[in-house]
């Protein structure tokens, strides 16, 4: 997996930034706070959402906006992906509402989903990606201080180990499931055997024969005595209608008897209250000449000239009026002052801002004043660097002018100079060949000459081709070897021009590197310096600005102290107006008391007259009670006129024999129906046993082979349980073998000495380091440089196993580093230098670093400079061509 380019907008402190990441090692550097590990942040958070959040979604908005969105382009097996979130503060609360991966097979979309292909993909969530690829800052010990267990579980889980364990575990659940399911079966199968047997000693058959014909004989008398039943109960129900029709005429006498005396006592009643009715008149009559003497006094305290209705509305009216007006200048002058007051208090608090403001601007003055003369000094030092540059650049410049060529035609005399030194070369090569044909053409002549005749065909060799020639051949041989030796030194010359030439390369590289690093030290001067003028000027602008708060805090005082004499003058005309109100107050009641007893007049008036008509309509409603006491009376003798006493007596008597028979028929027709319903239940029972016997034998059967089943299945359920233990550790086996090997390789590629010899992976992946005299030690024994350097191994001996695999390449995501150099010093961060190439040796093709150490910057091959504007609080990012001098944190 590679990381090709991240976006952001309004995440953490950038507004809106973009990069392409390259292969090979990316440093990011910057002053600590600037923002660099915000953007590895957003790639963890681009791909893990709210899992690589330690915080609340909220903390990921930047400061001021209201949605934040990150976008990351990457590339795994082969194809291209995108993934983008979006988070958008809603009522105070940060909410994910978009979430999309784009990929080759196409579109996923919703948190879960996206989170789920992600794992899917790079086989690892949040938690394992930080074990394996991400060195989160301040996290480079996690491995080594996590407990063995947890260290266990962190690299099982990342090898796809702990899979297995819970598939073994999911397997011995599955037995123990299946055993104790057998068990039961086996339990169930032993009662249904036992119920089988004891209902076969039953004899099921007879007993029900034997039930039917006891149940029939008990229905056929419960049929004749139903029969009996119901003509008793007709009779009955004849003698009860002539006794209930005797009793609703006597009812109705008795009724009548009542509501004549009802209408009697309520006649009587109705005089009464009518009596009473004329009493009350005349009292009423009595207080309204009382009310109408007590008016005519109090007409005359008034300056009313008469008690008349209309003139005393109209006099409460204007009195109401004169009362409004004058609380309508009381409200005024209450609100004027109350808004005087507010405004005195307001003035008083805005004075007493204004001045602590300008005490903050004066010391914020000084504070400027301070960080001014400290960033002069910094500007001095970069100064001071920049002298040092051009002493260096002086130097490379005269060795580059004591050179053959020109500068720039430096890498062409090398390709020259080597085209020669190859050329040199193949001709030492041609000329070794020709000689050693030479050389064998003359021993073999040699060989000849000395045997006299050819070993194959004995023919004399005296006068061959061979032999006539062999001086000539010999003078070859030594043409040959003057002329090898002439070449040699050629090549020998030629291969101290080409180290020379590569020295001139390699200067004129270094040449033009510290140029360009000398121009970006001038930038940052330039820009140090500027940013000095700006400070000064805002020192001066921040104690100008004390100086017009302290002016406007006394001008606010002022105002205060006019707002509250203001105050103080309302509430002096608020009292003139009262004593005003009081005295047309005390007169509007006068008149309210001749209002008020106007209407009591009149009130007395309305009730004399209610009471005359309540009067009248009680004398008409005793008239109308008269007439219907007659009536009641008349219809009373009527039915005393047609009762027969001899009829009532005789339903008595059949009233009475019907009851005694049902009486006693009753108890007999329940006791025989117990008996048919217990002797019905008998049968049921017996034939639901016989139902029952034939569902035991089918369930016997049934049970018989579940049983079987569940032996096979059991037996396979312990056997795969057991494949899952066994492979889990042999695979574990393998990995703590090639992760010891590899974590040896790394460790002591970055730390030679001779103060230890190795260290040790046990199976539980418990380590313990190894002095050369063979003495244990704990990893936490180790300094703090060596317990990093330490971890910082381990770290990439795990991620080259999950890269390199047990049995061939697993895609892995970029190696990410964190400020890994936090507890390293300057020996041991040169070690972490070389343990980064080394990773890169060993085929990783992305590492990211962020760091600010300067010895890191320089094993870059691509550096991003993150800078953070003091004005606005943001962050940039920004691709630079050569390192520059790094400020110290």
């Amino acid at each position: 997996m590679r990381f090709e380019r991240v976006r952001l907008r309004d995440f953490k402190c950038y507004d809106d930034a973009e990069l392409a990441l390259r292969d090979g090692v990316t440093v990011i550097y910057g002053v600590n706070g600037s923002g660099k590990s915000s953007l590895l942040e957003a790639c963890f958070f681009a791909l893990y959402g709210a899992d690589a959040v330690d915080g609340t979604l909220d903390e990921v908005v930047s400061n001021g906006a209201e949605a934040m969105t990150v976008e990351l382009w990457f590339t795994h097996a082969g194809g291209d992906f995108w993934v983008e979130r979006e988070v958008k503060l809603r009522s105070g609360t940060a909410q994910t509402t978009a979430c999309v991966l784009e990929t080759p097979d196409g579109s996923v979309e919703g948190v879960r989903d996206v989170e789920a292909r992600i794992a899917s993909l790079l086989r690892m969530d949040a938690e394992a990606f930080v074990n394996c690829a991400y060195v989160r800052q301040g996290e480079v010990n996690k491995l080594i201080n996590a407990a063995p267990g947890e260290r266990q579980d962190m690299i099982d889980d990342l090898l796809q180990l702990g899979r297995l364990e819970e598939y073994r575990e999911r397997a011995s659940d599955a037995r123990v499931g299946v055993g104790r399911v057998r068990d039961d079966k086996e339990g169930a199968l032993s009662q249904v055997c036992e119920q089988i047997e004891a209902k076969e000693d039953e004899d099921l058959h007879a007993r029900l024969n034997e039930l039917q014909g006891r149940l029939g004989d008990v229905v056929d008398d419960i049929e004749d005595k139903r029969q009996n039943r119901e003509e008793a109960e007709a009779t009955l129900e004849s003698a009860r209608g002539v006794i209930e029709e005797y009793e609703a005429r006597r009812a109705e006498i008795d009724e009548l008897d009542g509501e004549i005396d009802e209408l009697t006592a309520t006649i009587s009643e109705a005089e009464g209250e009518r009596e009473a009715l004329v009493e009350r008149i005349r009292s009423l009559r009595e207080t309204t000449e009382t009310l109408e003497d007590e008016l005519q006094s109090t007409v005359a305290e008034t300056d009313l000239d008469e008690a008349d209705p209309d003139a005393v509305a109209d006099r409460l009216e204007a009195l109401d009026d004169e009362v409004e007006s004058l609380r309508n200048d009381i409200e005024e002058h209450r609100l004027a002052a109350q808004e005087y007051a507010s405004t005195a208090e307001t003035k008083r608090e805005r004075a007493a801002e204004l001045r602590e403001e300008a005490t903050e601007a004066r010391q914020r003055a000084d504070e400027l004043d301070a960080d001014l003369e400290a960033d002069r000094e910094a500007l001095e030092e970069r100064r001071t660097d920049l002298g040092e540059l051009d002493e260096e650049i002086e130097e490379l410049r005269a060795e580059l002018s004591a050179a053959p060529v020109e500068r720039s035609a430096v890498e062409a005399h090398r390709e020259s100079v080597e085209g020669e030194l190859t050329a040199a070369r193949e001709r030492v090569a041609e000329l070794e060949a020709d000689l050693e044909n030479a050389e064998a053409t003359v021993r073999e002549a040699e060989r000849l000459l000395e045997a006299g005749k050819c070993p194959e065909c004995g023919q004399p060799v005296e006068g061959s081709p061979h032999v006539e020639s062999i001086d000539e051949d010999r003078e070859r041989v030594e043409e040959l070897e003057a002329d090898l030796e002439t070449a040699e030194s050629r090549v020998e010359e030629l291969e101290a021009t080409r180290e020379r030439a590569v020295e001139l390369v390699e200067t004129g590289t270094e040449l033009g590197r510290l140029e360009e690093s000398r121009e970006n030290v001038a930038e940052l001067v330039e820009q140090k310096a500027e940013t000095i003028d700006g400070q000064a000027d805002r020192v001066e602008e921040r104690r100008a600005e004390a100086d017009e708060l302290s002016s406007d805090a006394e001008e606010a005082e002022a105002a205060a102290e006019k707002a509250e004499a203001a105050a103080g003058a309302a509430r002096e005309a608020i009292g003139e107006l009262n004593a005003e109100k009081a005295t047309i107050d005390e007169r509007r009641e006068r008149v309210e008391a001749v209002s008020e007893l106007l209407a009591d007049i009149e009130e007395n008036e309305r009730e004399i007259e209610t009471l005359r008509e309540r009067r009248d309509t009680k004398a008409e409603l005793n008239d109308e009670r008269r007439e219907r006491l007659a009536d009641k009376r008349e219809r009373k003798a009527d039915l005393e006129a047609e009762f027969d006493p001899s009829a009532l007596e005789e339903a008595r008597d059949e009233k009475a024999r019907a009851e005694d028979y049902l009486e006693q028929v009753g108890p007999h027709l329940e006791e025989q129906r117990e008996r048919r319903d217990e002797l019905q239940a008998d049968v049921g029972a017996v034939e639901n046993e016989l139902e029952e016997l034939e569902g035991l034998r089918e369930r016997r059967d049934e049970l018989d082979a579940v049983v079987d089943r569940l032996d096979s299945l059991y037996g396979e359920a312990r056997q795969l349980q057991e494949s899952y233990a066994d492979l889990r550790a042999e695979l574990r086996q393998r990995n703590v073998e090639t992760l010891e090997a590899m974590l040896n390789e790394t460790f002591q590629l970055v730390y030679e000495n001779d103060s230890y010899a190795r260290i040790e992976l046990d199976g539980d992946y418990r380590l313990t380091v190894y002095q050369k005299d063979d003495t244990p030690l704990d990893p936490e024994q180790l300094s703090g440089g060596e317990r990093a350097l330490f971890n910082l191994s381990l770290r990439c001996a795990i991620y080259r196993l999950l890269s390199e695999g047990i049995e061939g390449e697993a895609p892995t995501p970029p190696l990410i580093l964190d400020e890994p150099t936090v507890f390293l010093d300057a020996g041991h961060v040169s070690k972490l230098v070389e343990l980064v190439e080394s990773m890169t040796a060993h085929g990783v093709d992305q590492i990211v670093v962020v760091s600010h150490d300067e010895e890191l910057v320089g094993a870059a091959d691509d550096l991003l400079a993150v800078r953070k504007d003091p004005t606005t609080n943001r962050s940039s990012v920004e691709r630079s061509a050569a390192v520059e001098t790094i400020p110290t944190p």
